[in-house]
């Protein structure tokens, strides 16, 4: 419980897509907390006092009002799907729905970056491939794809239909992020993390996880870059920027105006607290400086290379896995099955100890 400019909040609720990162973190901040969610996995129903599954997104609304009047909610944090809902029946804990609507369109944060002065990848010309097709609008990468010809744009439009898009030249590095947090023209930056893709398969550009720190020779640049960014965003709270980083280039991908993904191995590696850190930011305080990282932290979400079952609760293995399925759970080919973690002194040993886990859980998967 807390005061947040005068009113009390001890019932919160988070609404979007994926919810459960924000969850655990309220909980530890002490929130009594609560949850409309697409998933409603075994570990966020057992976190909060009510958990509310949508398939739609057009569903969201009626959930979270619901939810509200019942539970009578102090205030709603959106994650991905929800930010730029509005007329919500409690106070909005987020960017305001028009700021984050705008940076939800890849084109206009492409020409923002661009008016900032940080580089981006060049647009691709018309004829010119191989390109980078991204759509507009959409999160987490997975209907991102790479172009070799006019053929390759109509099967994706095909796909697709009447789904605007943007091309970009091919840039190579590694794909980073930077979480920020931002608050009255001003931003601070929290960790630096490298991305994991899929990196296989027709959703290869899909986000599969994340280490945090990610230790690179550009990394005060990508700093610099976010902080300014962020800043100058309008976003409130916690926010990323994504990056591609080669030895020598970083370019600026996109800015998401809301909680990031890499909640989870920031939190284990640096031992903050961002939903703290995140309501602080609308009383106009930030942390003075970056914090240290004091171990290493691997996420790896576990994919369905076929279509499989987890009949056991897993939830003994709860301080090493997110995301618990709830028995019995079927997945298709290409599903999401559960989150898997590994913490270390370096990273050597927080991917030994990932890959530990992750021979814990398959066995568990038939």
């Amino acid at each position: 419980m807390r005061e947040d400019g005068g009113r009390t909040l001890k019932r919160i609720l988070v609404a979007g897509f994926s919810t459960r990162h924000v969850v655990l973190s309220a909980r530890r901040a002490g929130f009594e907390v609560y949850a409309v969610d697409h998933f409603c996995d075994r570990d966020l129903r057992q976190n909060t006092v009510s958990c509310k599954k949508f398939e739609e997104l057009s569903e969201l609304p009626g959930l979270i009002r619901e939810i509200c009047e019942t539970f009578l909610i102090d205030a709603i944090i959106p994650t991905s799907g929800a930010e730029t809902l509005d007329c919500l029946p409690a106070p909005v804990l987020g960017t305001d729905p028009v700021t984050a609507g705008r940076f939800l369109d890849k084109g206009f944060v492409q020409d923002w970056f661009s008016d900032l002065g940080i580089p981006v990848p060049p647009l691709a010309r018309p004829g010119e491939f191989p390109a980078m097709l991204k759509p507009l609008s959409g999160s987490g990468g997975w209907r991102n794809t790479v172009v070799n010809s006019a053929d390759d744009i109509d099967a994706w439009r095909e796909a697709f239909p009447d789904e605007p898009f943007l091309l970009q030249k091919l840039v190579q590095g590694i794909p980073a992020s930077v979480c920020c947090v931002a608050g009255y023209g001003r931003a601070r930056a929290l960790a630096v993390n490298r991305q994991i893709l899929r990196g296989e398969g027709p959703y290869r550009f899909g986000f599969a996880g994340s280490i945090t720190p990610f230790d690179h020779p550009l990394q005060e640049e990508m700093i610099s870059c976010a902080e300014r960014a962020a800043a100058a965003s309008g976003c409130q709270g916690i926010l990323g920027i994504d990056f591609m980083v080669s030895d020598d280039e970083i370019y600026a991908i996109e800015i998401n105006p809301r909680f990031v993904a890499t909640l989870d191995t920031i939190e284990a590696a640096t031992g903050m607290n961002l939903v703290k850190i995140h309501l602080d930011a609308f009383q106009g305080v930030l942390p003075d400086l970056t914090p240290a990282p004091a171990q290493y932290a691997i996420r790896r979400i576990l994919f369905a290379d076929r279509p499989c079952e987890v009949t056991d609760d897993l939830s003994f293995l709860s301080s090493r896995v997110a995301d618990i399925p709830v028995p019995p759970a079927m997945f298709e080919e290409g599903n999401a099955i559960i989150s898997v973690y590994g913490t270390g002194t370096s990273l050597a040993h927080a991917q030994e100890a990932l890959d530990t886990t992750i021979r814990v859980v398959r066995q568990h998967i038939r």
